[in-house]
């Protein structure tokens, strides 16, 4: 067997099996943040929660499926360690950045919705009564 076709074997293996352990473990995690985002919502923020996993995995399967092609042919051993640590660390990067673009746009959300609660008070003013009007 062709060690390109090993190559390309490990690489599906190792980066499929990375993408769906990235997004169970950020599906988990990020429940309660989501929680938190959209005010206690919990039905939302599952529903939230899962069109957002969905969404990853597409995205992140489809980057795999479209950087599976290699320009070299891998010849030894050496060329198979090198190709195959090329490939899954841009396949980490691309999670990674994947991961952070989420949080920071959930953080955007959650802000402003701390801003919204801020402006409004808990209760209303107490003995506070309007000046009398004199005539």
């Amino acid at each position: 067997m062709d060690l390109t076709v090993v190559a390309y074997v490990v690489y599906l293996l190792i980066s499929v099996a990375l993408t769906i352990w990235v997004a169970r473990t950020l599906s988990r995690n990020g429940k309660i943040f989501l929680a938190d985002v959209l005010h206690g919502n919990e039905k939302l923020a599952d529903a939230v929660n899962h069109l957002l996993v969905v969404g990853f995995y597409l995205v992140n399967l489809g980057f795999v499926a479209l950087y599976l092609k290699s320009a070299d042919g891998v010849g030894d051993a050496r060329g198979l360690f090198e190709a195959l640590s090329v490939k899954i660390g841009v396949v980490l990067l691309v999670l990674g950045v994947m991961h952070l673009g989420n949080v920071y746009v959930l953080n955007k959300i959650r802000r402003r919705g701390v801003m919204e609660r801020e402006q409004t008070p808990p209760v209303p003013p107490q003995g506070w009564t309007a000046p009398a009007m004199r005539a």
